[in-house]
This record gives structure tokens, sequence and C-alpha cells, in this order.
């Protein structure tokens, strides 16, 4: 998946000529707060397995399919986008795995509804291909087939849920269609899933439950 990711980013370049020339150029505060994590060494501590939704087992995608960031502080974060892997676990961890394949997603829930991160929600996954909305978004991909409506289990549902819910609280987010959207809608994708087997009404319903629930829990 090619997104422009992997290319040198005009913002980063600016940085790049903001420090050869000594001050020639000035650079607004919010920039370099947004970008100061490109500079060499300067980087956001980050906790060997550590995950961002409890219970959530880690496997670490490849480095070259995600770029380091220190999000929300440089892009906010205002979407979850929903992926369904067109394959197996085994296979969908195999691939984010691959430098070569240039794509993974921050987290797979499978049919028995367990998690797997894989990229932190800090970082920049390459899932959704579009630049824009893989630096403001958290991707979701759900083990099964698009055209196969038994792949979208009660516990699929449910777990998938409840990690939305939480990733919404988190950034602030309305749990809504606006907001929690499928891989066919990011502009520019070629991609149909997760299909019209996947249920949003009943996703979004339940991801509301969740929420509401996580909010009487910190409450």
């Amino acid at each position: 998946m090619d997104d422009g990711d992997r290319r040198p980013g005009r913002r980063a370049l600016l940085i790049g000529g903001a420090v050869a020339t000594a001050g020639a150029l000035a650079l607004a505060h919010d920039e370099l707060a947004r970008l100061y994590w490109r500079l060499p060494g300067v980087e956001r501590q980050r906790v060997p397995g550590a995950v961002d939704f409890a219970g959530a087992r880690w496997v670490a995608a490849s480095p070259a399919n995600y770029r380091h960031a220190d999000r929300p502080d440089d892009y906010p974060v205002d979407r979850v986008v929903v992926h369904v892997t067109q394959g197996g676990y085994a296979s969908a961890v195999k691939v984010f795995q691959d430098p070569a394949h240039q794509a993974a997603a921050h987290y797979i829930v499978r049919a028995d509804g367990r998690v797997t991160q894989l990229i932190r929600e800090l970082d920049v996954a390459f899932h959704a291909g579009n630049r824009s909305f893989n630096e403001r978004s958290v991707g979701i991909e759900h083990v099964g087939f698009v055209e196969d409506p038994k792949s979208f289990t009660d516990a699929m549902y449910a777990s998938s849920a409840r990690l939305t819910a939480a990733i919404c609280a988190r950034y602030g987010m309305p749990v809504d269609r606006e907001h929690v959207i499928g891989h066919v809608e990011v502009p520019g994708t070629d991609h149909t899933d997760p299909g019209p087997h996947w249920d949003w009404d009943r996703y979004i319903r339940l991801a509301r439950n969740a929420r509401t629930a996580l909010g009487k829990t910190s409450a």
C-alpha cells in the first residue's frame, strides 16, 4: 500500500531546512509540536509489549508497515476504521509482519473475540490507503471474509465494540457512523470491507452501550 507515508513529507523537509538555516525560517510552534518526533533522537519512550487495550495480546507488526508518531499530540485521532482480513488470523499476522507488504492495522479481532494489537495507537499504521486517514484513525481488522456472514460472530461483535468504545473514549470521539467507518468509506480506496453482511446498527449499538459502561466505571 502506497499512501505517501514512505516519501519525505513537505513538513519534514521544512523542518530540515529550518535546522540547516539556523533560524532563517521561523516555523509556528504548533508545527514543531506536531513534528518534533521526526527529528533524530526525539521519540516518546515505548514499553516493549505494552498494549493500549486491556486484555489484548501483543504481536508486533513490521516497522516497515507503520511509522512512529506521538498521537494525538502530533495528529488528532477522530476515526475508527473497520476492516475485514479476507483470510485467516495467521495469514493476517504473517502479512502484517512482512516488511514488503507495506500495510498493517493496529488491531485484529478474531471470531472468538480475542484481540491482538500489532501497532501502538500513538503510531500511524498504513491501513487505510489514504495518508490523511491513516494519520487520524485507528484501524481494526476482523478475521473473515466480506462475502461470508458467518465470519461475524457474536463474540467478534461484542469484543470489537468494546475496543471501539475504548478508542472513542480515549480520544473524545462520539460513537457514531461519522467517526466509526468502514474501509470502503475512506476516500480513494478500492476496498469494499467490511461488506454488506456487517451489521452496522448492531455494532454501533453495542459500542455505545460499552461506551456508557466505561463512563459508569470511571465515574
